[in-house]
């Protein structure tokens, strides 16, 4: 099997590296990118190979779209014609925020077995969460394929695709709102006397155990957070300032702003 990545970039980069880490032979994944030198860079890293778009359209058995939503219709009507004319079998797998399956079939001028995923970064160290869905023609080998493609990434959750805009905006976009959360409470810590390094590494490792212990005991937040509430204690106090500054219903805005965008993107 060889798996095709056309784009390379963060979100497509984070990809291929989960992808290596299963794949037998590093050379059956093949990168392509705008910037003929990304790919190769990458490929290099890797063990790849680095090539382009058309041959991974010709050749390849599951050619991975990393490009954003805004450029997707030029990219596939530039391998359309490759891909009418293959008589060998194929899959797309399109991580484009707001595309749907249909749109993805228009859009690559046939009814070919679309595997829409939402991935986010972590995918690239083995944390991710990767949102799916599929059209009804993807066959369960296909499905088999990708599932043991994307093993090393994290969790893969298969959703109904009406709801994956809205959890992309959870679990996608959600990386950054906590990685600006995390930035505040490191510059908190720095603004209490605490050195950069280390307010930045208790604040990832708080937030990287406080997220396993909810997946391990599956108790809800709130009950977490009440256990660590001592009666008229320090956390208690910092509960009630970040409630003072609407920090609920901020985050709540930020999810919702998200989502309204991911539809936006997708008309």
């Amino acid at each position: 099997m060889t798996y095709g990545f056309i784009g390379t970039g963060n979100m497509g980069g984070a990809l291929a590296r989960a992808a290596a880490k299963v794949v037998e032979d590093r050379r059956d994944l093949w990168l392509s990118n705008r910037t003929p030198a990304k790919a190769e860079a990458l490929a290099k890293e890797l063990g790849a190979t680095a090539t382009d778009n058309e041959t991974i359209a010709r050749e390849c058995d599951y050619i991975l779209l990393g490009v954003k939503p805004q450029l997707m219709g030029e990219t596939l009507a530039s391998i359309a014609p490759l891909l009418k004319a293959r008589t060998t079998p194929f899959c797309l797998i399109s991580m484009a925020a707001g595309l749907t399956v249909a749109r993805l079939q228009e859009m690559a001028g046939g009814d070919y077995p679309v595997i829409r995923i939402l991935p986010n970064t972590a995918v690239a160290v083995g944390e991710g969460v990767t949102l799916w869905c599929c059209s009804e023609n993807v066959s369960e080998a296909q499905k088999a394929g990708y599932m043991t493609l994307f093993s090393a990434a994290g969790l893969l959750d298969e959703i109904p695709e009406h709801l994956i805009d809205a959890a992309c905006a959870v679990a996608g976009c959600g990386g950054a709102f906590a990685c600006l959360f995390m930035e505040a409470l490191a510059d908190g810590g720095v603004l209490c006397g605490l050195p950069r390094d280390k307010a930045l590494r208790y604040a990832a490792q708080m937030l990287r155990g406080t997220a396993a212990l909810a997946l391990e005991t599956g108790e809800h937040p709130a009950k977490m957070k009440d256990a660590i509430c001592s009666p008229g204690g320090s956390t208690i106090a910092g509960v009630r300032a970040l409630e003072e500054h609407g920090f609920r219903g901020a985050t709540q805005e930020a999810v919702i702003a998200a989502y309204r965008r991911t539809v936006e993107l997708g008309k």
